[in-house]
């Protein structure tokens, strides 16, 4: 019978770890934590519940860790969650059926449910949010880069985006939260940038945060999520001009010829305009197709 394992990397979460937890032990044949040296009582908390403790040296991410903590599995099956997800109840058998019946497969995609600041967010790129999460060993790993894609060998398959197969997702709850990890996150990707051989262009700083946003409102349709989505937008773009801000740091804040700022901001509302009249059209057409039926 194949042998499940969990693993759960940590800092700081014993607002979390304990619901992440008790999740999974009706499947898990083991839960492994792996905890960059927490602050609180997290691992206390782990331990308590039957969780197997293993330590790594802090990072601002958890993705360098993940590869150490799978290496400490015993299971056939791997199961990789962050302490702010937990697994439903169908969701958790069927994870258990599959581990049993999937010879010819190597691992899965999941959806997730992203709960932010209080609502399951549906639209802007937030859903069905597939991630691979349940593999089984030796068959995915992790890139060093924040927020990677991680690398699979053998055959996958996605589990239908429905609510009852998804992930659970306690995202950020607050404003204040969103903005710590913001600043931790835009840190290393401008590092990331200029590892590439990036030079910092003062267009940028203006034109990618508008295409996040575009991206996000329009046709992410994040319109569809009332003040959460249009607020989820502005501060995912903001999370864009502040990596490139970033960047115009680490090259000492060199001044830049900014004369043409006209005509970028004309770009931008211009690039605004044609998704306004589009979604607007298309909106128009759907409440046409309504009234008509009324």
């Amino acid at each position: 019978m194949a042998k499940i394992s969990v693993i759960i990397n940590t800092w700081n979460e014993e607002e979390n770890i304990k619901r992440c937890l008790e999740s999974v032990r009706r499947i898990a044949n083991e839960i492994i934590v792996v905890d960059m040296y927490s602050k609180d009582r997290t691992t206390a908390i782990a331990k308590k519940l039957g969780a197997k403790v293993f330590f790594y040296k802090y990072m601002s991410y958890a993705d360098p860790a993940k590869n150490f903590a799978f290496r400490q599995a015993q299971g056939d099956w791997i199961l990789s969650l962050d302490a702010d997800e937990e697994i439903p109840p169908i969701l958790a058998k069927m994870l258990q059926d599959l581990a049993q019946d999937s010879k010819d497969l190597a691992y899965f995609r999941i959806p997730r449910k992203n709960i932010i600041f209080g609502k399951w967010i549906k639209h802007s790129r937030w859903w069905p949010d597939y991630v691979i999460r349940f593999f089984k060993k030796g068959a995915v790993r992790w890139s060093e880069k924040i927020h990677s894609v991680p690398l699979t060998r053998g055959e996958g398959r996605d589990l239908e985006a429905k609510e009852v197969n998804a992930i659970v997702h306690h995202h950020y709850q607050s404003i204040s939260q969103y903005l710590e990890r913001m600043n931790r996150y835009t840190g290393i990707q401008a590092e990331e940038l200029i590892k590439t051989g990036y030079k910092f262009r003062w267009q940028d700083m203006l034109r990618k945060p508008m295409g996040e946003f575009l991206s996000r409102f329009f046709v992410g349709e994040a319109y569809k999520d009332g003040l959460h989505g249009l607020v989820l937008a502005l501060l995912q773009a903001f999370s864009e001009m502040i990596k490139y801000i970033k960047v115009w740091e680490k090259e000492k804040f060199i001044e830049q010829d900014i004369s043409s700022y006209h005509e970028v901001l004309e770009e931008n509302i211009n690039d605004y305009l044609h998704w306004q009249v589009k979604v607007s059209g298309l909106i128009g057409k759907i409440r046409l197709k309504i009234k008509k039926k009324i």
